[in-house]
């Protein structure tokens, strides 16, 4: 068997049973590949143990990377390169520089955020989506399991997801 091929999933009707589920689970000791929901749910990523995100430590430097951009640009066009006194400013007036170095700072902020949510996701675009079951886009919550990375039987798994009260348990395949 080879890793991320084979899932079993279960598949809930309500989130309420899903957080449960999850936390028994995770304490019957299998791994949790993913839970797919067609909308969010509180507190799942508490009961999965995922830690919080570090992308606004990563939007905070793209902004003042757009901050400093744009700064040193207006003060190197503005004040050196072609200065020019304008309504009788300064050449190196800051408060005539805000709203550009604003709209930078947002531009550079909110690209590299997508950017990097991109590459950390594993987003490309040749990338072939791996869709579990169709009906988590529409009412059904799915908690998938890879078989490769448990040291549980297909079956055990099987039966502690019936057991947390999955309506369907299936398996998927992905070649």
């Amino acid at each position: 068997m080879e890793a991320d091929k084979n899932f079993i999933l279960g598949v809930y009707e309500e989130e309420d049973v899903l957080l449960k589920a999850v936390k028994t689970v995770r304490d019957s000791g299998v791994k949790i590949y993913e839970v797919f929901t067609p909308y969010p749910v509180h507190t799942l990523e508490e009961v999965l143990g995922y830690r919080r995100t570090r992308l606004p430590i990563a939007a905070f430097f793209f902004g003042m990377t757009g901050t400093l951009l744009a700064l040193t640009m207006q003060i190197g066009m503005m004040g050196l390169d072609w200065p020019m006194i304008i309504g009788g400013k300064d050449f190196f007036s800051i408060p005539p520089f805000i709203p550009v170095t604003f709209e930078l700072t947002v531009l550079l902020a909110a690209l590299g955020m997508v950017g990097t949510f991109m590459i950390v996701s594993d987003l490309k675009p040749y990338k072939k989506p791996r869709i579990f079951d169709i009906r988590i886009t529409d009412d059904k919550l799915v908690m998938a399991v890879d078989l490769a990375k448990n040291k549980m039987s297909r079956e055990e798994i099987a039966k502690v997801l019936e057991e947390t009260g999955a309506s369907e348990v299936n398996d998927k395949n992905f070649d």
